[in-house]
């Protein structure tokens, strides 16, 4: 039988303090919703929720750098970052863009995985796997070979969407995701031989070079901040002539940012060099949005490239 956790009457009071300042939050009153925040960390300084949500409504106050100290102690209390304190501050101009936290990855999409197929493709109108397998037709068309792969991995997999619009094309599938309850729901689908939970740098760093004609990552990229690596390895596990095809979201500006969405934005110019300087060869670089936010299209990149 699990031990009995006891609150001290200070974490209680937080909690009602916290409780009551979310529904304040919900109701608009912004203020005294950062009022109670500040109370309920007072009485229990280490309180992750309570610096998250009090740095969440300094920034929608409008008072940044109240906004981005609540973050430095979110991130304190917790260093596995479970919130994302981090992205926040880096979206704030507080920090530099750096990887992602994999714990905050892991945590949300453990959560998200009950009803990541409906809130996906139903709500945001997501169509990734469908625009990289036109994409990948597209570019093996132009270079007169067939689209059929014999071997395949899946970055940053998910339930399986990717897999299923590639399924006709592709003998053998190996899928991989940080999310265990995302690799559970993968596994319902029968389309992949393999399965793991794993970072995909270091899923794509444990496979044999030349093992993988074609490798995926339809949605995935967004969690990547620095992507020369996963690049570069994906050319290690690729054939001569093997296909890397991927979505990204996109700016107007230079280099790397992290957008409202706490999802990486690269820029075309960053895609092209970041490609190139991994040795592989841009076969094709397209403006196309995998996904909607409030209705509107995210600004994105279908991209394909191959090994030579």
């Amino acid at each position: 039988m699990p031990a009995r956790v006891f609150l001290s009457s200070g974490d209680l009071m937080a909690d009602r303090r916290f409780e009551f300042a979310r529904d304040l939050q919900l109701k608009g009153d912004l203020v005294a919703a950062a009022d109670l925040l500040l109370q309920a960390t007072e009485l229990a300084p280490d309180f992750v929720s309570a610096w998250f949500t009090l740095g969440d409504i300094r920034e929608q106050l409008g008072e940044q750098d109240a906004a981005i100290a609540a973050f430095r102690n979110a991130h304190a209390a917790d260093r596995g970052d479970r919130h994302g304190a981090s992205l926040r501050l880096m979206r704030l101009g507080a920090e530099q863009v750096s990887g992602m936290p994999p714990a905050y990855v892991q945590t949300l999409f453990d959560q998200y995985a009950p009803r990541f197929e409906t809130a996906l493709v139903d709500d945001l109108g997501y169509r990734g796997p469908a625009i990289l397998f036109k994409g990948v037709l597209w570019v093996r068309a132009v270079a007169r070979k067939p689209a059929f792969f014999k071997r395949a991995i899946d970055l940053g997999c998910g339930t399986g969407l990717a897999a299923a619009a590639f399924a006709s094309n592709v003998d053998r599938f190996i899928g991989i995701d940080l999310s265990p309850r995302m690799i559970e729901k993968a596994r319902l689908t029968g389309l992949y031989a393999e399965l793991e939970v794993d970072d995909m740098l270091e899923g794509l760093r444990s496979k044999p070079e030349t093992s993988a004609e074609l490798i995926l990552a339809a949605d995935a990229m967004v969690y990547v901040a620095d992507l020369l690596p996963v690049l570069a390895e994906a050319r290690r596990v690729l054939v001569s002539g093997g296909v890397l095809a991927f979505t990204a979201e996109t700016h107007d500006g230079e280099g790397v940012i992290v957008g409202p969405g706490l999802r990486y934005a690269h820029s075309a110019d960053y895609v092209r060099a970041s490609v190139e300087a991994a040795g592989l060869k841009l076969s094709r670089l397209e403006d196309r949005s995998a996904r909607n936010e409030d209705n509107f299209p995210v600004p994105g990149l279908v991209v394909v490239a191959a090994k030579t």
